[in-house]
């Protein structure tokens, strides 16, 4: 496991190593009271979930369930970011 600090506004970036194009964005957007918001970016095809609910996608197995996360995806109609 990596382990970065960051300070409020400050972003880390998750690229692919074969053309280094940014694949990822995670952005500090707010500390406050021992709680983190944090802005994630990326191509709205990328399923992004917090861990409980992509466990729950899964069904525990490790395998997330395509149809789930396809259907998912659709409902947020998002531009840029999926997320639970």
């Amino acid at each position: 496991m990596l382990v970065l600090t960051r300070k409020n506004r400050e972003s880390v970036v998750i690229a692919r190593p074969e053309d280094l194009q940014v694949m990822l964005e995670i952005t500090i957007l707010d500390i406050e009271g021992g709680r983190v918001r944090l802005g994630f970016q990326a191509d709205n095809k990328m399923p992004i979930h917090r861990r409980e609910v992509w466990d729950r996608i899964c069904n525990g197995n490790g395998a997330p369930q395509v149809q789930a996360v396809a259907s998912a995806l659709t409902r947020s109609g998002s531009q840029g970011t999926a997320m639970s």
